[in-house]
């Protein structure tokens, strides 16, 4: 049985339309600090941000730039800890983050993780994603 092309053509158009759409979420993690040179993000876009941590120690991220002139934060920070660690005092977990990608531009989403109550001190680690939005 021959189908006709003019039945095929809407078919692969609507087909090959999907192939090119971003995803609807992007997923970062600190070990994909690389990909940051930018990282190309899409307006409508979610960006979920996870970045180890251990508020048990006293260190916690802290935002020092949301890059709000592109994202919108979808609510504050989240902390799991991981379901083998038994909840055990200095057991890491991880903290995540929630955006969407609001407007089209250039940003900096930047984190610093440190004790709050050695603010003046040199922060453990930091976190620097430069962003661009389309």
């Amino acid at each position: 049985m021959s189908v006709p092309l003019r039945l095929l053509l809407p078919a692969v158009l609507l087909l090959g339309g999907c192939a090119g759409k971003p995803p609807a979420t992007v997923t970062l993690e600190e070990s994909q600090a690389s990909r940051c040179h930018p990282l190309k993000l899409h307006q409508g876009q979610t960006l979920v941000l996870s970045l180890p941590s251990d508020p048990t120690s006293g260190y916690r991220w802290q935002l020092l730039d949301a890059a709000p002139a592109v994202l919108r934060s979808l609510g504050p920070e989240v902390y799991a800890n991981p379901e083998d660690s038994g909840d055990l005092v200095g057991s890491g977990g991880e903290s995540t983050w929630r955006f969407q990608v609001a407007n089209a531009g250039d940003a900096l989403l930047a984190l610093r993780y440190q004790q709050a109550w050695d603010a003046d001190g040199a922060p453990a680690r930091t976190f620097e994603c430069a962003l661009h939005a389309e």
